[in-house]
């Protein structure tokens, strides 16, 4: 048989491990495709996606087996060479690493004051307008927290593009919002209500509710939601 035809290349895109990691996702890979992406290209007699079925073959289909295999163990394979035995060690220990560490305890939101004690370290003491959000998940716990903008002792633009853009990129459920005034001033102005209303509409249409926005002063914060005017 003519090998040729077996080169991932001459694959439909949707098959090919790099390409179908980027259309479907990584949950959908294989371990063989996913071992081919760190051998990135196969032998004379194998594609990559071959040579890693013969691989993992050799250690039953056991990623922990493969983990456990040395850059000797690995070169022995025919086209894996030092470079390649290496991607893959590190990819296994990168991997060991992530399940040996604790998950992360993160903090939920239950009330404006949260909110404020989440960005207290950031906006305090300040001489200058900042526009932040902080990026919840369904159950009000905190993603990220992001600085969208920084200005002046008057002001600072919140570009609503940004501001959505940054929270999809998060994978964000939920979203609050937080500007301060370095003057002290508690009260919104008309253009701060505008823009939350702006922004709620905003995230109505996206699916990505805002719960709040704050004016965040060093004495003290302003609740949209606590003032009901959300």
């Amino acid at each position: 048989m003519d090998f040729q035809r077996f080169k991932i290349a001459h694959l439909a895109d949707e098959d090919k491990p790099r390409e179908k990691l980027l259309l479907k996702g990584r949950t959908v890979l294989t371990d063989a495709e996913l071992l081919a992406i760190q051998l990135g290209s196969g032998n004379n007699e194998q594609n990559a996606i071959e040579l890693a079925q013969s691989i993992l073959r050799t250690v039953d289909n056991d990623l922990g087996k493969l983990s456990r295999l040395s850059v000797a163990d690995l070169i022995k394979f025919k086209g894996v060479g030092e470079a390649k035995a290496i991607n893959i060690i590190s990819a296994l220990e990168l991997g060991r690493r992530r399940k040996d560490k604790e998950p992360e305890k993160r903090l939920k939101i239950t009330c404006s004051s949260d909110a404020y004690q989440q960005v207290r370290q950031h906006l305090i003491d300040l001489p200058h307008e900042e526009f932040w959000t902080i990026c919840l998940k369904r159950n009000n716990e905190v993603i990220t927290k992001q600085r969208i903008s920084a200005g002046g002792m008057a002001g600072t633009v919140a570009d609503p593009r940004i501001i959505f853009k940054r929270a999809l990129e998060s994978h964000a459920a939920a979203l609050i919002l937080v500007h301060n005034h370095p003057s002290g001033n508690l009260r919104p102005s008309q253009s701060d209500i505008d823009l939350t209303r702006k922004l709620k509409e905003g995230g109505r249409l996206l699916d990505i509710p805002v719960l709040d926005h704050l004016i965040f002063t060093d004495g003290g914060y302003y609740s949209f939601a606590d003032e009901g005017i959300l």
